[in-house]
């Protein structure tokens, strides 16, 4: 089964090899057929400590690393976080 992508923003550097990424996503309403913005927030591992707030990062998904932290930092992001 393919690891899941997604794409977000870096709203928090504060903890130590983690940063948390805010994913928006656009959904269809089931019964009004509009969309709606729905977001999710993530702890995404950064071994390096590279990612400031602001940044727009790619996520993917892993092995768990601690209670809450099951996504990591793909390395790619960092071209995409400089334009």
């Amino acid at each position: 089964m393919p690891r899941r992508v997604l794409q977000g923003v870096v709203v928090s550097n504060k903890t130590d090899k983690t940063v948390t990424v805010l994913v928006e996503r656009r959904v269809m309403h089931p019964l009004y057929k509009k969309f709606i913005k729905s977001s999710k927030r993530y702890h995404a591992h950064d071994e390096q400590n590279r990612y400031q707030e602001g940044d727009r990062v790619r996520i993917v998904e892993c092995r768990p690393m601690s209670k809450s932290k099951r996504w990591a930092v793909l390395d790619e992001g960092a071209a995409a976080s400089q334009s």
